[in-house]
């Protein structure tokens, strides 16, 4: 019998309030995603940017090796578990086997149970497991990671309806760039702008006539599929996909739009964004509206996500990720502060939410603060449990949370309360809809823009935004949100727990970020 060796991160705890759906038919088909080592680490430098990397390159220097695929191949195919297709740029192999097989090979327990989706609270059917996966000893540090074993819905979209009682105002998504002064004469053209979708879809003729009333042209929008996912409009997430889809073709209607579609599992939202980072042309800017407290998130599943983004760095894309509608307690329930993943990946911006009352036709803010207190939602944030405290935080005042330090999320803010939302239209409705996911567009939409005008791609802001940054002292380029409270946590001076540096001032940050890419 041939020796055995656990996956380091693979421990897998029940889903939340799972029960027993019966048994596996133990010849039922079975797909999976094993994800491989890399050739070597991506030089730290290279991922703080602002220089990037070209695909070929990041695939030959620090993709995965074919000689480790292909004894994958050989390994697996032992026991009876087929490789159906190969990616060595983001290092994944799909593999094929019958539910006996898999359980077999990867040393656990397949079973059937139903959990409640994160997004809707409707129990789902999945297969489940528990505890560690293991390899055989011939693949010893070679697979980091396999995903998929277990399908249970991974994550939640961060979107709050307006509730009628609480509405006090709204804002046609080009009256933010007003508000938030984005630089005039541009509009992204140029650039692609990415989207990651784990359910729902949108209908061409819905999209034409919501920017028909902007009085803006169709941007240019197209779906793609992740594995057997695809544009599956009639669902409950349809309002998250045109949510994303209507601000970012509001505010930067000359970018193209890729809207990729995957499951809601850890595996699909980790092909989704592996798929989009790696796709030509390179994205400017990856929009993720979509996430899960840290704690429900494997480490190996963690870990090759983070990894994603760190591929996106090196080539240059700025990923924007919403932060989190649940308070500091990110919906968890148990009492203490929690950060919802991948906003808490160092590599991704996390983007927070504020409570806006500005004047609609002028863009004069009145006042704005954190988006929390009133029981109808509040902006995540806080400190990461699954992540050290990055580099170019250090100086920010990021507070400790116990134990070593930790990354600070959020980075950055814009308007999120639904009672201060978006105007939108979904299934022939307007609607006005909020939380951080309206964020990640807005600014990726942004980034779009400054893109445009810089004439070069970003990759990771985040060491050119915290230049400067100690406590109580934010970044040129921002308006800081010093009143409100998320739950654990309040706004101040400074990078602070609820809306990270702030708000953005469009054509300031634009003259930062110049110079400090010019040097």
């Amino acid at each position: 019998m041939s020796q055995y060796v656990p996956i380091p991160g693979s421990e897998r705890s029940a889903a939340p309030q799972a029960r027993s759906a019966g048994s596996l038919d133990a010849a039922a088909p079975v797909e999976a995603t094993v994800v491989l080592r890399r050739r070597a680490e991506v030089p730290h430098d290279l991922i703080m940017g602002p220089e990037t990397i070209s695909q070929t390159e990041l695939a030959q220097q620090y993709g995965a090796d074919p000689a480790d695929a292909d004894l994958v191949r050989s390994v697996l195919g032992r026991h009876g578990v087929q490789v159906t297709e190969v990616d060595l740029p983001s290092r994944r192999i799909q593999v094929a086997g019958t539910v006996e097989q898999m359980a077999e090979t990867f040393r656990t327990e397949l079973s059937r149970a139903a959990s409640p989706d994160p997004a809707t609270g409707a129990p789902v059917e999945h297969r489940h497991r528990e505890g560690p996966l293991q390899v055989p000893a011939a693949l010893d540090g070679v697979i980091v990671a396999v995903l998929g074993l277990d399908d249970r819905p991974q994550a939640r979209p961060h979107m709050r309806h307006a509730r009628a009682e609480a509405r006090r105002i709204s804002y046609k998504p080009t009256q933010l760039a007003d508000v938030y002064r984005f630089p005039p004469g541009t509009d992204g053209s140029g650039q692609t702008l990415a989207l990651i979708e784990l359910g729902g879809g949108f209908r061409p003729a819905e999209l034409k006539t919501y920017f028909e009333s902007l009085g803006l042209p169709m941007p240019r929008v197209t779906a793609v599929r992740v594995g057997t996912a695809r544009n599956h409009p009639g669902e409950d997430a349809d309002a998250e996909v045109l949510l994303d889809i209507e601000v970012a073709g509001a505010l930067a209607p000359g970018a193209e739009q890729k809207v990729y579609f995957a499951h809601n599992t850890d595996e699909g939202f980790v092909a989704a964004v592996s798929q989009a980072v790696h796709a030509t042309p390179t994205p400017t800017a990856l929009s993720i509206s979509w996430g899960a407290p840290e704690i429900f998130w494997t480490e190996q599943a963690r870990l090759v996500f983070d990894e994603a983004l760190a591929d996106a760095a090196a080539l240059g894309v700025t990923v924007c990720v919403a932060a989190g509608d649940d308070g500091s307690d990110d919906g968890v329930g148990d009492g203490l502060a929690h950060t919802d993943f991948p906003a808490a990946s160092p590599h991704a911006l996390a983007c927070g939410g504020t409570r806006l009352d500005a004047d609609p036709a002028t863009g004069q803010v009145r006042s704005e603060r954190v988006w929390g207190g009133d029981g109808g939602g509040a902006t995540g944030g806080g400190v990461s449990e699954a992540f050290r405290l990055p580099v170019w935080q250090n100086t920010a005042g990021v507070p400790h949370n116990g134990g070593a330090p930790g990354r600070g999320v959020p980075d950055v803010s814009g308007v999120a309360d639904p009672a201060t939302g978006y105007e939108v239209l979904v299934n022939g409705r307007h609607s006005v809809i909020g939380g951080t996911s309206a964020v990640a567009p807005l600014w990726a939409a942004l980034t779009c823009r400054i893109v445009e005008a810089l004439g070069r791609p970003l990759g990771m802001l985040h060491p050119l935004l915290y230049t400067d940054v100690t406590p109580g002292h934010t970044s040129r380029g921002f308006r800081e949100i010093v009143e409100g409270s998320n739950g654990a946590f309040r706004a101040g001076r400074g990078w602070n727990a609820c809306t990270g540096l702030g708000v953005p001032d469009g054509q300031e940050l634009l003259a930062s970020l110049r110079e400090l890419t010019s040097h």
